[in-house]
Parts: C-alpha cells; sequence; structure tokens
C-alpha cells in the first residue's frame, strides 16, 4: 500500500484519478447538441463526437487494444486526428501522433521506439507505416482512416452502450510526445493523466480564462502537438474547434473563420502569428472576437510583437515551455505586453500559475537576479519521462529539477529572458530543429567529409539552418541541390538547411576538433552578420 495513503487511513483506491477522456463524455453530456468540431463546412456537436469516440474504441478494445498499449497517430489535422486521441485516451493506451511531415525513416524511428502495436494513419502514408512496420515487429495492426471500413467503424451499432473509459491512475502514460535531444535522436516525453489534468486547468488559469461553451477556437497548427493540449482545454469547456481546410495557412481563409464563427482563442507559434498581422486579409474582416492569440515554441522579435499589437490588438499571450512541460513554465499576459511602453517585450513572462521556475548555475545553484544560468523548472506540469532512457531523465532531472536546456535571465520581479540554449537547438517556424541529426544525414553523402549545421536569425522564421561543409576530396565541386537531393528521403522538410556554404576546410581547435561555435562566428563575419551577443 502506498504509505502517504496508510499514514491518513484511506484505502489506496482512492489513489485513482479521472481518465482524461471522461472530459469529452462529461461535456457530451453537458452541452449535447452545441458544435464541438468544424471543418469544411461539417460541423459534429459535442453527442456525435463522443459517440464516434465510444465506437472506435469499443472497435481497439475488441482489437485487442489494452490499457498502456501505444497507438502510433499519423495523420493531417482533422476529424480522425482529433477524436484519436480521445479514443487512445478512453482506452487506457497511450496516444503517439507524429508529425505529418516526418520522412518515413523518422517514422519507423518512433514506431520502434515507443512499441505501438496499432498505428492509424492514410493512404498518403502508406509508404511509413511500411517502413515503421518493417523496422518495429510490435507493429502488427493498421488502420487507415481513409478507407469506407473506417466510417462504418465511427458510426458504430445502433444501441451500442457507452464505452466504460479504463481507470487509471495519475502516473498512468497518456500520450507519447516525441522530442529530441542534442543527440538527435527522438526521444518519448511520458506525459500522464495526472499531469495533463494539472495542465488543463494550468491553461484555463493562465491562457484562457473564463472559457466558456459558446467561445470558439481556430486551429492552426498541427493537433499531434501543442495545439492538441489546446484542443484538450476547448473540449474542457465545450468551446468549438475550427478547422480550417489544407495543411498549409490560409491567412485570409483563417480571417475569414475568425469572423464567421466569432472565434476567441488561437493557439499559433511566432511565425504564425507574423504572418497573421502582416496579412492585408487583417483589414478584410472583422477580428473582434478574439479575446485572446497565443504564441509559444519560440521567441518572437520585439517589432513583430508590437505589429501584432497593433494589427490585433491586445489579445497576444505568450509562454515558453517544452513538450516535457506541456508548455507550462511562463506565461506573458496581454497587459504585460504593454506595461511601461513595451518594456517587457523579449521577456517570456513570470512562472505558470502551481510551477517554479529558477535560473541555476553549473551546480543547480539559484544565480543572482540579472545573471545568465539555465531555466530550469518544476511542479505538476512537469513529465514523468523519457521513456526507456535513463541516460537522458538522469541528465534532465539534475538536482531535483527538470533542465530545460535554455538559458537565460530573471530580473527581480521574476521575468524570464531567454538569452540561448546550452545545447545547438533552434528553432525555426515554431518546430525544433536539432543540427546534430542533420549533421549526420549529410555526412552519409560520400562527398561530403565534414558538416556543421547551426541556426541564425531569420525575420520570416525566426532562425533558419545554416551548413557549412567540407568536400572530401579538395576542390570538388558541388552544389547546394545536391546536398538537399540527399536529404530528400533522410528528412523532413522543415528541417533542410536554407543556406549551405562550402569551405575547403573547417576549423579546429587544438585538439582537431570542430568547435561550432568558431565556425558559426567566422560564418556570421563573411556574411557582414553581427556577432552573436554571447561572443
Amino acid at each position: 500500500m502506498n504509505i502517504a495513503l496508510q499514514l491518513a487511513g484511506m484505502p489506496q483506491g482512492l489513489a485513482q484519478v479521472m481518465n482524461l477522456g471522461n472530459l469529452l463524455t462529461q461535456t457530451a453530456r453537458k452541452f449535447p447538441d452545441r458544435p464541438g468540431l468544424v471543418q469544411c463546412g461539417t460541423t459534429r456537436s459535442w453527442s456525435q463526437l463522443n459517440a464516434r469516440v465510444d465506437a472506435l474504441a469499443h472497435h481497439l478494445a475488441v482489437l485487442g487494444v489494452r490499457p498502456g498499449d501505444r497507438i502510433l497517430v499519423q495523420l493531417v489535422n482533422g476529424l480522425p486526428l482529433f477524436e484519436s486521441a480521445w479514443v487512445a485516451f478512453k482506452l487506457g493506451a497511450v496516444w503517439v501522433p507524429v508529425n505529418y511531415r516526418l520522412t518515413p525513416d523518422e517514422v519507423s524511428c518512433i514506431a520502434q521506439s515507443s512499441g505501438a502495436s496499432l498505428m492509424l494513419t492514410q493512404r498518403a502514408f502508406d509508404a511509413h507505416a511500411a517502413a515503421a512496420q518493417a523496422e518495429s515487429p510490435a507493429l502488427q495492426q493498421f488502420i487507415r482512416v481513409d478507407d469506407a471500413a473506417y466510417e462504418t467503424l465511427a458510426a458504430g451499432q445502433p444501441g451500442a452502450p457507452a464505452f466504460t473509459a479504463a481507470e487509471v491512475s495519475a502516473a498512468h502514460p497518456l500520450w507519447f510526445f516525441f522530442t529530441s535531444g542534442t543527440t538527435g535522436r527522438p526521444k518519448a516525453a511520458v506525459l500522464t493523466h495526472g499531469q495533463m489534468a494539472f495542465v488543463v486547468n494550468n491553461h484555463l488559469a493562465d491562457l484562457l480564462p473564463g472559457l466558456r461553451e459558446d467561445d470558439a477556437s481556430l486551429v492552426v497548427a498541427p493537433l499531434s502537438h501543442g495545439a492538441g493540449v489546446h484542443a484538450l482545454v476547448n473540449v474542457a469547456r465545450g468551446a468549438v474547434s475550427i478547422l480550417l481546410e489544407g495543411e498549409r495557412l490560409n491567412c485570409a481563409a483563417a480571417f475569414e473563420a475568425i469572423e464567421k464563427h466569432r472565434v476567441s482563442n488561437i493557439f499559433t507559434v511566432p511565425t504564425i502569428l507574423k504572418r497573421l498581422a502582416e496579412d492585408p486579409a487583417a483589414a478584410r474582416f472583422d477580428h473582434s472576437s478574439l479575446k485572446r492569440v497565443i504564441y509559444a515554441g519560440a521567441p518572437m522579435y520585439k517589432a513583430d510583437q508590437r505589429r501584432a499589437l497593433d494589427v490585433l490588438g491586445p489579445v497576444i499571450v505568450q509562454y515558453f515551455g517544452l513538450g516535457e512541460v506541456t508548455g507550462n513554465i511562463t506565461v506573458l499576459q496581454p497587459d504585460e505586453h504593454l506595461e511601461d511602453g513595451g518594456a517587457l517585450l523579449g521577456s517570456c513572462g513570470t512562472a505558470r500559475c502551481g510551477m517554479e521556475v529558477a535560473v541555476l548555475d553549473e551546480q543547480c545553484q539559484p544565480v543572482m537576479a540579472g545573471l545568465q544560468g539555465e531555466i530550469c523548472t518544476r511542479g505538476q506540469a512537469v513529465f514523468a519521462g523519457y521513456w526507456n532512457n535513463p541516460e537522458a531523465n538522469a541528465l534532465a532531472f539534475r538536482g531535483g529539477w527538470f533542465h530545460t536546456g535554455d538559458l537565460g535571465l530573471m530580473n527581480e520581479r521574476g521575468f524570464v529572458s531567454i538569452t540561448g540554449r546550452s545545447s545547438d537547438m533552434y528553432i525555426s517556424g515554431g518546430s525544433n530543429v536539432y543540427p546534430r541529426e542533420i549533421e549526420e544525414a549529410i555526412l552519409t553523402m560520400p562527398e561530403i567529409a565534414e558538416a556543421v549545421v547551426f541556426g541564425v536569425p531569420d525575420a520570416q522564421w525566426g532562425e533558419t539552418g545554416v551548413a557549412v561543409l567540407a568536400p572530401r576530396v579538395p576542390g570538388a565541386s558541388i552544389a547546394a541541390d545536391e546536398v538537399l537531393a540527399h536529404l530528400q528521403s533522410r528528412l523532413a522538410r522543415y528541417k533542410w538547411p536554407r543556406s549551405i556554404d562550402f569551405w575547403p576546410v573547417l576549423p579546429k581547435s587544438a585538439y582537431g576538433k570542430l568547435v561550432k561555435k568558431d565556425i558559426r562566428t567566422e560564418y556570421l563575419r563573411r556574411r557582414g552578420m553581427p556577432p552573436d551577443k554571447a561572443s
């Protein structure tokens, strides 16, 4: 028996928590006929969504899916992706969504790492499914959501009983949120039912206070990642989610949807917010219904923040966080964007409700206000750890804190500013990009002897990747297009470097090692770009 419960004289059974899938059940019971999801002119009510999820959960249970089993999901934004999460949650299974832009090799790696036994996919990703099955013997069952049989399954049997959600504990895995480390190999951050219940409440407190069933949320980012977390929050309050048609952002369509559906909240990344604020459609459509436009995933230039404030009004909300903490580290509220004439622009705000944030030195001790250190956090929003990766866990949880890998400062009031990264990761268009993964892919090209990849500032994407390469044969002529063609089947396009330079040799340290910092400094000098602030 759990010692804490034993001392309290309480039965251990009370350690169980609500299965998060029951958020959908509760909302469907309370608002059965209100709209829950709208896409391409089709509206589905909460009761319809819940019935489909229950029917699919019954079917997967018959197939043998049990609590703790992993369900790999590769789908574009749409109804099947939305409902796949709730099916997994109610089953007590683990939702394992992947970015639809990944290559077959990348998806096969996630399949093997997660140990998924079933994959939900669609025809466009048949090559990914085949690669995943070849790499992972545990993956034996596949369901394509664009087959006619899928809709038959979702329709269910007339008079079928509601699905009873699996019993879970606070530590029961809910979602494998795949991220990467400095090695570039994907790691599964284990998000749990207890953790995500806290996250939903925290988002309601800090990001979407006062959210109601008559609100509407516009989905402009993949539900497989941060936008999926925000979808949970909107479901919890019965606010309808509006999905745009297609996989690429259409700013005019977004503003048209905002006006038509009286959208009150949006989750974005800085790249998307910048595009929305700069698009002429902002002046053609009424967006006065917006209350909260939330952006996260990367730092945003102050000039872009000011433009968004000018165009959209005082509605933008920034938060800082990683997938491991589901965004729950800091928040910069709308009024704080305006405080003292924008003096706080560039800051990512203060600690989220119920979370503790500190800037620590290498001995895991807090540094003085205004001094740089590593941004660390602790609290109930922190994940349970990386799946089957004790080495990564030992590194991430040193000294009783979760280490973000980001360097920053904290002022006397607790406002945090990011100054750099302890790793080489950079963020392009809201997506984390890990240079070593790219370097390793480039170095499989026989003509390349050495490769260094890093991010540089970019007005549109926040940061873009640069590759500096040395040919294996001195003086050999290699075209940048040849390198990109080599990456075609190896890396998702968003990871490709936007600029490729060829140097005869790459400078090295006295120990014969490539020093990325020095190469980056030289690259910036050659391009006439300002040096890094930290250098």
